[in-house]
This record gives C-alpha cells, structure tokens and sequence, in this order.
C-alpha cells in the first residue's frame, strides 16, 4: 500500500464516530486496494466529509447531495447495508 492509501485507511479508521469507523474502516479493508484512481479520489471526498451528515446520507435518513451520488458511494451504501442486514441475522 502507497502512502496515500495506508493515510485514507488510517482516516477511515478513525473516524471519532463509531459507526462510520465501521463502516469506512471496514470498506476501506475490504475495497481500499482494488480501487482505480477514479474511485480513491472518490473515497478521498468521502472520507474529508464530517461525520454527522455522511452517516445520514449513507443509512439513507437524508437526502444526498448530487456531488457524493457517486460509485463508491453507491458501493459503500450497499456495504453498509449488507452488513446491518447480517448483523440483523446474528442477534436475533
């Protein structure tokens, strides 16, 4: 991993709020050395957003802006998704 990568896994990890270093973090694992140039600059913009209001367009509680209607978001929505849906599955 770059320096550029290994800085925007540290950022996703550590977040300050709790769900969205699980989210981030986790995607960021997952996705963070696959991706093109494209979509780390889009997970760059992601990750300079604040807390607050990404954790609301990611879950969905508030409309997104158009700017951050991108791939990455998308991915990262359906991995936020997936992961609550089997979070879900494992408590009840």
């Amino acid at each position: 991993m770059d320096t550029r990568t290994k800085r925007m896994r540290f950022r996703a990890w550590h977040r300050g709020f709790k769900e969205m270093d699980l989210i981030l973090g986790s995607f960021a694992d997952r996705r963070l050395k696959t991706l093109n140039a494209d979509e780390l600059d889009q997970f760059e913009a992601i990750l300079a957003e604040e807390d607050g209001p990404l954790y609301h367009w990611i879950t969905g509680k508030v409309e997104m802006p158009s700017a951050f209607e991108t791939p990455i978001m998308a991915e990262i929505r359906d991995f936020s998704t997936l992961a609550d849906t089997l979070s879900d599955g494992r408590s009840g």
